[in-house]
Order: C-alpha cells, then sequence, then structure tokens
C-alpha cells in the first residue's frame, strides 16, 4: 500500500489509530472462520461517522477495497479485509447514544458490545431480545450486518425485527438515513430490511436504532433427557402444535453432550440421545400454564428425566449448558467448522438423522446442537485442518448436509451469513434470478465494488 495513502488515512484518524505494522495487521488476519486467512494492507480505527465517511470517501477516490470489521466473530469469513484493502474496526464507537423510555427505543454506535446493551435496558425494566451466542463479544453493528440470531429467536425473533433505524455510510463516503422511532413506515423502499443481512457489501453503520419491549416478569427454564433422538424431536414439533410458544427451544445431541460434560461438568446425562433447554417466560399464571404443557408433551415422548430449574441460579446453570456448546466441542480437536443449515420444524428429526449418517459415511466426528424451535441447526465438524483428506471429507460432507436441507425446503444459512465459507453453495439456493437481483443491489450501492469485495458472490 502506498505510503502517501497511508498518510491520508492516518490524517484522518492520527498515526495511533493506523495500523500497519506486520504484528497487528497478523491479528486482523484471521475471523472465528476456519481455514481462512487474509491479512489486510492497513487497518483504521475511526472514532467518528464522520471519520468513517471521510475514510470511505478517500478508499472509493483511489478505488481501495474497504472492509468493516466488529469484534471479528464473524463465522463465514466476512470480516476478513484484502492484502490490497483497509479494514475499518469500529469498536471506538462503542456508546449507547439514547435509551428511549418512552418511545421503547435504543440508539446505539455499531461497536457497542451485544451484551453491554442488554444490561443497560434491563436496568431500566426493558428487553433487547436478540442474544447471539457471541452476545458477550460481539457488536451490534456486526449483528445487523449478518442478522444475528440466538436462542430467542423462537419467540422473539432475529435483529432483523428489531432494527428501526439506520444511519449507513455509503461506499463513497456519503451518509443513508433510513427508518428511525416511527412505529409505522412505508415510505418507499424498506431500506432497513435490505442492509441487514447484507454482510458489510452494501455500506457501513455508524448509528443503529433498536426496538425494545417490556422485560418478561418471570421464567421458568427446563432440561429435558430423551434417550431417543426422534423422540426429542418430535417433542419440539408437538410443543409448538400444542401453542405454546417457548423463548428458547435448544437441542444438543449425544456428541455434544458428552464435550460439554467434560468441559463444564453441569450434570448432563451421557446415556442418552438427546437433550432439550427449554425457557418459557412471561405473566406468571402464563409462565405456570405453558410450563404444564411443555411438560405433559415431553413426558408423552417418553423423556427419561425432566428438570426444572428452582432457583436463579439453577436456571443460569442449565442455560450455561447449551452456551459452552461450542467452546465445549472446540477443545477436542485443533480445527472446528461449527456450520449453520436450517430446515422447517418438522424436518429436524430427519435432519439430525441425516447429518449423524453423513458423518459416519465420511468417518467424522459431527455434533450437533441448535434452535431446534425455529429448525437451525449447528453441525459441528471436530478436525485437524493440516490433515488435508479429513478436511476434504469434512466439506463432502457439509456440502451433502446443505444439499439435503434445501431439499427439505430449508436453507445453507440460518443466522452465520454467507460470507467466504459458503457462497459456492448460493447458486443453488436462490438460481441465476437471485442472483442477478443481488448483483444489481450491490452494484447500484457500491458500483466500484470497493466494499467487502469477494463476499457472497
Amino acid at each position: 500500500m502506498e505510503p502517501s495513502f497511508i498518510k491520508e488515512l492516518s490524517g484522518i484518524v492520527g498515526t495511533d489509530q493506523t495500523l500497519i505494522d506486520t504484528e497487528s495487521l497478523a491479528c486482523y488476519g484471521y475471523d472465528s472462520t476456519p481455514e481462512h486467512e487474509s491479512r489486510p494492507g492497513a487497518v483504521v480505527l475511526p472514532g467518528s461517522e464522520e471519520e468513517i465517511c471521510r475514510i470511505l470517501a478517500l478508499c472509493h477516490g483511489a478505488g481501495v477495497p474497504v472492509t468493516p470489521r466488529g469484534s471479528g466473530t464473524n463465522l463465514s469469513g466476512g470480516s476478513l479485509g484484502r492484502p490490497e484493502g483497509v479494514v475499518i474496526q469500529t469498536s471506538r464507537l462503542n456508546r449507547i447514544v439514547e435509551i428511549d423510555e418512552e418511545n421503547l427505543t435504543a440508539t446505539v454506535q455499531p461497536g457497542v458490545i451485544t451484551s453491554t446493551l442488554h444490561k443497560a435496558v434491563e436496568a431500566q425494566g426493558l428487553f433487547y431480545p436478540p442474544d447471539p451466542g457471541s452476545m458477550n463479544i460481539s457488536t451490534i453493528g456486526g449483528n445487523v450486518a449478518e442478522n444475528a440470531g440466538g436462542l430467542r429467536g423462537l419467540k422473539y425473533g432475529v435483529t432483523a425485527d428489531y432494527v428501526m433505524g439506520l444511519r449507513t455510510a455509503l461506499p463513497d463516503g456519503s451518509l443513508l438515513r433510513s427508518g428511525g422511532k416511527v412505529v409505522k413506515d412505508v415510505a418507499g423502499y424498506n431500506l432497513n430490511q435490505l442492509l441487514v443481512s447484507s454482510e458489510g457489501t452494501l455500506g457501513l453503520f455508524t448509528e443503529v436504532t433498536v426496538k425494545l419491549i417490556p422485560r418478561p416478569p418471570v421464567k421458568k427454564t427446563m432440561l429435558v433427557h430423551f434417550p431417543q433422538l426422534e423422540d426429542a424431536a418430535l417433542a419440539v414439533s408437538r410443543i409448538i402444535a400444542a401453542r405454546v410458544i417457548p423463548a428458547t427451544l435448544e437441542f444438543m445431541d449425544r456428541v455434544t453432550i458428552r464435550c460439554i460434560e467434560e468441559y463444564a461438568k453441569v450434570g448432563l446425562p451421557l446415556d442418552v440421545d438427546a437433550v432439550l433447554l427449554i425457557e418459557v417466560d412471561g405473566h406468571p399464571a402464563q409462565v405456570e400454564e405453558e410450563a404444564a404443557a411443555v411438560r405433559a408433551v415431553c413426558e408423552k415422548h417418553r423423556c427419561s428425566f425432566f428438570q426444572t430449574a428452582a432457583t436463579a441460579d439453577e436456571a443460569l446453570k442449565l442455560a450455561t449448558a447449551r452456551r459452552v456448546a461450542l467452546s465445549s466441542l472446540a477443545r477436542m480437536k485443533p480445527t472446528t467448522i461449527l456450520e449453520d443449515a436450517t430446515v422447517p420444524r418438522s424436518c429436524i428429526a430427519p435432519m439430525v438423522k441425516l447429518i449423524q449418517e453423513t458423518a459416519r459415511k465420511y468417518d467424522l466426528t459431527i455434533g450437533t446442537f441448535g434452535h431446534a424451535g425455529d429448525g437451525n441447526l449447528h453441525p459441528t465438524c471436530l478436525t485437524d485442518e493440516r490433515d488435508t483428506d479429513e478436511i476434504a471429507r469434512a466439506h463432502q460432507a457439509f456440502a451433502e448436509i446443505f444439499e439435503a436441507a434445501i431439499a427439505m425446503g430449508g436453507t445453507i444459512t440460518g443466522e452465520h451469513g454467507v460470507g467466504l465459507a459458503k457462497k459456492k453453495y448460493l447458486p443453488r439456493l436462490v438460481g441465476e434470478s437471485g442472483l442477478r437481483v443481488m448483483r444489481g443491489i450491490k452494484g447500484a450501492f457500491d458500483p466500484k465494488g470497493i466494499l467487502n469485495p469477494g463476499k457472497v458472490f
């Protein structure tokens, strides 16, 4: 990268916020996606919306690629820059601008950590439901770019359901304002929904306004053991059919259970095929009624043990069993390929069985956990990228898993995004007409193709 260009960058953000040394750039050559590495030419840490716009304008004029990056927890390679490009890291933009109790909104900068927002609004009796597994480190800007989900997605929805307003710096440095605090707005195209899930390819968020709701007064947490996988999957469907929409309805298979218990020692059984973590919340009478209905369904479908948390600490312990699933699995092998296939709820049992059969077919260890209530499963392959033969088999296995998900009416990603890792599967899902429309949108926003190039398509 030319010294004169670096000088102009540092003139915008300061030399101390412009990283070009080898050691710093090496840290930005990775995100949470295995097998992908790309060290950027420079990293800048702007401290204001104005600085972001000036950086983009400079890069646009010079034709230099730009990649937005939050905490780097991306699981599809979406936050990796290019050797000839600049990474804009948003961690300094970490201010909660406003919590508006009258309009039930919060306005934040993109670098605010998700759990920080949770704590701030809950202290005022309010609730921001989206809770991705990375919530203690991931940023709101990254959540919006990927449309992050989480354990509460079944009842409360995903990030897109809470984004009300955005301030977005476009590739040429101009600023786009969309939405706001109004509950109803049908003036023109819904740019908010277009920008959510855009994976940093259309613009860089400088401010986000999200919807808040009243905090549920009561919740009840349950952990249910199933000797047979099919019974657990059927119980998921029957709970929904019983008109109960839990806040959380999570699934863990035998491989995942063993890894969690070895790591966290939370008392999970080692002799069952599956466990379900279920949480209902709301007003006390409703919670009691729904918890009883859940128990009745699970007992009807041959659960071997039904545990209800008696205290808040016990509930936290049960929930921890699910939240440490990935870290527990990741301890087993040097490389963890965490994937993200989503199917209709009615297809959970055949999908999990197919994953298990595919693992046996390719002689792989795959643990499956995920958001059973909304059909979003995370088959996780434990491998070693230095073993090229095993890695090749892992990719073959996931190709079959994604093909099966599509055939069942599902999708290749429910919350992790396409990025670099899954773009080869996108044409099979959306077809040529879908790709043509998406490329047209990209071209309208970013005619020079400088913003997060090489991602999605």
